[in-house]
């Protein structure tokens, strides 16, 4: 793909948006950042592209730009149902996103994990197998770090592991991992596709372009992985089950059997993630590890050393007996019910924020096994109330320190207190990290107090 002399549009300015201005600049692309946002509000990355030479459109994405455009490139989370992208497309411009256009460029095998919930942490697990395995890792997407930056890196990594959304699978068109993975299919992002089944849809697009070569790893507990797993025609390997190429799950082991190769047993014992969910996310990324060449002892190592994830079920700090936990990251009703299910003691559980759709009323039965009482928070709290009070004992709060005090006067000793909101959360913060950051700090608080 010639990049020399391309004028080119790379829609929104954030980190990846700059990634990406950044790598098609140095290939001698004529390059334009387009963002709604007022110049403010982008903190200092307007005056750094800049000094780059790269120009910007902070003017609301200017349409002639993008007709007259050789390639418009999409940042993660850009809506492709933007008007000025659909009428680009309409002219004959192509669009993609950022994932399809790295991909391109990338000679070494690359694998990917997509679903509604465990991506993050499958991904980061992944990455860990293979390098602990001896292998030079490039752990990207959705995850954090741009995929182009993997194209800007001196040494060039033996294997890409990248973590991809729905939003991103929305925009590709060549995009071909070696190894595919669908963790599960959940009520998600309704706020964005017109029904689930265009969400599904967008979800096992990531097995589109696979050969037979290539290799599809499902989680066929899952009825909608199943499925899409059922069309495929490639090397298709599972979650659950004891027949061949599958991975058996319980509570101590992972047990892996593949065609032509030796059974491979991964001891759980020592693993510092909580749930039936994670276990299956740490099956998932040594199935996908295998299939990439990684060593048994490479993946046991990864698998006891792992500490997981900010904000996903991470261990903040214990007051009076009480343990604290934040699951910000839960932006999803089915994220929620996992995490509930994974812990053994009782429960108060914080939730609430942006509603994204969903029935909270499905919580009920988890909840009723385990919490003792539910703390209600932003715009999502009356509608909260409603779902679950009849079941549960359920309290509305102001904001996160009146949510933790609020808890903490509910929870006994041996109970753990968890932020899982089933919501996004930009009513009340910019993302899910400073929303897991400002509970860490009232946890903090709340212990300064109590000693």
């Amino acid at each position: 793909m010639k990049l020399s002399g391309k004028k080119i549009i790379v829609v929104g300015l954030a980190r990846s948006g700059a990634s990406i201005a950044r790598f098609l600049s140095e290939r001698g692309a004529h390059v334009v950042i387009s963002d709604a946002k007022a110049r403010e509000a982008l903190g200092e990355l307007p005056a750094a592209m800049e000094q780059e030479g790269i120009e910007l459109d902070l003017s609301g994405h200017t349409q002639h730009l993008f007709e007259n455009a050789d390639l418009v490139v999409l940042s993660p989370g850009v809506p492709h149902t933007l008007a000025p992208v659909k009428r680009a497309r309409e002219l004959g411009v192509s669009v993609v996103g950022e994932i399809e256009l790295a991909s391109r460029f990338i000679e070494a095998p690359i694998l990917a994990v997509t679903g509604t919930n465990g991506k993050t942490t499958t991904t980061a697990l992944l990455g860990e197998m293979l390098a602990a395995s001896g292998m030079k890792v490039f752990t990207g997407g959705n995850i954090g770090t741009p995929l182009t930056e993997c194209l800007r890196a001196e040494d060039p990594a033996d294997v890409v592991v990248v973590e991809v959304s729905s939003f991103q699978l929305d925009t590709i068109e060549h995009f071909r991992p070696h190894v595919a993975v669908l963790l599960n299919i959940t009520d998600d992002h309704l706020d964005r596709y017109p029904d689930f089944d265009a969400y599904k849809r967008s979800k096992g697009r990531i097995f589109e372009n696979q050969g037979q070569d290539d290799v599809a790893i499902l989680n066929t507990s899952d009825p909608h992985v199943a499925d899409i797993g059922r069309v495929l025609r490639n090397r298709k390997l599972t979650i659950g089950g004891s027949g061949p190429n599958a991975a058996a799950v319980t509570r101590t082991q992972v047990t892996i059997r593949t065609s032509g190769l030796p059974e491979v047993r991964i001891d759980l014992t020592k693993s510092l993630l909580v749930g039936a969910h994670n276990r299956q996310n740490i099956a998932t990324a040594a199935l996908a590890a295998l299939s990439a060449g990684a060593t048994a002892e490479g993946i046991q190592d990864a698998v006891d050393h792992f500490k997981g994830l900010p904000h996903r079920i991470e261990y903040v700090d214990t007051v009076s007996g009480i343990t604290f936990y934040n699951d910000s990251k839960a932006t999803n009703i089915d994220a929620v019910e996992k995490a509930v299910t994974g812990f053994d003691t009782p429960i108060v559980l914080i939730m609430g924020g942006r509603y994204k759709g969903g029935r909270f009323a499905s919580l009920s039965k988890a909840l009723k096994k385990k919490a003792r009482a539910i703390i209600a928070i932003g715009e999502a709290k009356k509608k909260i109330v409603s779902a679950l009070a009849p079941s549960i004992k359920t309290l509305e709060a102001e904001d996160l320190d009146d949510a933790v005090n609020k808890a903490f006067s509910k929870a006994k000793a041996g109970d753990s207190v968890v932020l899982s909101p089933a919501c996004s959360s930009f009513d009340m913060f910019t993302n899910y990290n400073e929303r897991g950051e400002k509970f860490r700090e009232s946890v903090y608080r709340l212990k300064a107090h109590h000693g």
